[in-house]
């Protein structure tokens, strides 16, 4: 491999000659091959968006000349657009606070631009790294931002996906209202239910992570950008802070505003937190419901069989003809994912220490990670699994009819001890909750058959 020759503040390193990174990023790459996973494509798009409106904001207040913000613009651009991304090379466990990021943007921005103007890579007399890509800014409330701007996005997408995944379960509730089934308390026989109203519970439940989720993607945008390496804006001009806000606003659509407190901006992760506990708290409700339709697609001969889920591949590379819930099972391993993430994401946030918190580069891994993989995951469960759910409602209505709890209905009338006196018997000589009954003639037959109506008894209502 070809090199070229780079200094840094530490002296000379080599670096491949077509790279666009330069001294800083290629001592982050030997110092840390520790994964080999690199930084997530939304916080790499933010990062971009980021410098650019930076330098916009820079060359606004005539800090830099029109020919060199043209060039990182026109850098910036490239990058954003999804360019350069290979050369973004360091890897998610790397130097405190995501100076190694930092600086891997920087080199490959001030590489790029020197390039537009006709400069070889490795010369930075013109555009240089740290005082014209990095103007006005320390890794130290650059990183933040871009963790912002990232989980914007990708939490905006998440939403969509959100709305789609309730419109999906809600127009089932409505389909399978008719439907009366068993419910099942301790994971045994209760009153009747009727299939739509177990849907429209999880269809309120996503209703109110929606809700949450979007009152946590609020608290991102109040951004600390000027505050430089402390919260002070040392270096910063002192319109920059409102400038390079409403810059970042224009260029990502969201309603980017100045930080109330620099300081608090720098030192607390909690907004970070607040949205990763409200994904945490979301998926943990969407592997409940996973695993119901798991249970309601068991079988489909020695389960309960009452859903009928799309099949989607192969079960079994021995059992013929087996077809498992393969979507509702991906859902349930990316919902631990996001639990793992958001526990990492909360020891990163507490392990700050006074004027910063140098975990940043764990947050703006996990976090997008858990944004992106319950995007993708609600996505596939409405339209694999969601749309195409079946009920069986003959299955559905006989278990209903056979649980004996339907004489709960009963309780006004013959009281508690003698229901359950009944259900014993019904269960030991294998007889229905009515032939009991009528055998022991504990209520006329045209009045059993109004009570347990089963229809009637998924209503609110009591019989004397």
């Amino acid at each position: 491999m070809e090199f070229r020759i780079e200094k840094d503040s530490l002296g000379e390193v080599k670096v491949p000659l077509k790279a666009y990174w330069g001294a800083q990023t290629q001592r982050a790459i030997e110092n840390f091959p520790i994964s080999g996973l690199k930084a997530h494509p939304a916080f790499i798009w933010a990062s971009a968006t980021v410098k650019k409106a930076a330098c916009l904001t820079n060359r606004d207040l005539g800090l830099i000349l029109d020919d060199q913000a043209g060039a990182i613009i026109t850098a910036c651009d490239e990058i954003i657009a999804g360019g350069l991304r290979d050369h973004f090379v360091v890897d998610i466990f790397q130097a405190g606070a995501g100076t190694s990021h930092n600086m891997n943007c920087n080199e490959v921005i001030a590489n790029r631009a020197n390039e537009i103007l006709g400069h070889p890579k490795g010369s930075y007399r013109i555009i240089h790294p740290n005082d014209t890509v990095n103007m006005s800014q320390s890794t130290n409330d650059f990183i933040p931002t871009a963790i912002r701007i990232a989980c914007l996005g990708l939490s905006h997408e998440l939403i969509i996906k959100l709305e789609a995944f309730h419109a999906a379960i809600n127009g089932k509730a409505s389909e399978f209202d008719p439907i009366v089934k068993s419910a099942r308390t301790h994971l045994q026989d209760a009153v009747p239910i009727r299939l739509g109203q177990e849907f429209s519970g999880y269809a309120q439940t996503t209703l109110r992570h929606l809700e949450w989720i979007r009152a946590a993607e609020f608290e991102l945008t109040e951004i600390g950008l000027g505050g430089s390496a402390a919260g002070t804006g040392l270096s910063c001009h002192p319109d920059y802070r409102a400038g390079v806000a409403n810059n970042l606003s224009n260029l990502t659509g969201f309603e980017i505003k100045p930080a109330r407190n620099y300081f608090e901006a720098m030192q607390s992760m909690a907004p970070f937190v607040k949205l990763s506990g409200a994904l945490r708290n979301f998926a943990q409700d969407l592997s409940r419901i996973a695993n119901d339709f798991r249970l309601m697609a068991s079988g489909p001969e020695t389960g309960l069989a009452e859903l009928l889920l799309p099949a989607r591949q192969p079960g079994s590379s021995i059992m013929p003809g087996k077809v498992n819930p393969v979507i509702p099972e991906m859902t349930n391993m990316v919902c631990f994912a996001v639990f793992g993430n958001d526990e990492a994401i909360l020891w990163a946030a507490q392990a700050g220490q006074l004027d910063l918190n140098v975990m940043m580069p764990l947050i703006a891994a996990k976090l997008p990670e858990s944004l992106t993989i319950l995007t993708n995951t609600l996505d596939v469960l409405t339209r694999y699994c969601v749309e195409g759910l079946q009920a069986d409602i003959e299955r559905c209505r006989i278990y209903a009819e056979s649980s004996a709890s339907v004489v709960t209905a009963l309780n006004p009338i013959i009281g508690y001890m003698k229901a359950a006196e009944v259900v014993k018997r019904a269960y030991s000589e294998n007889k229905t909750v009515r032939e009991i009954l009528l055998e022991e003639k504990l209520i006329p037959e045209e009045k059993l058959n109004e009570i347990l109506d089963l229809k009637k008894l998924t209503e609110p209502g009591i019989y004397k």
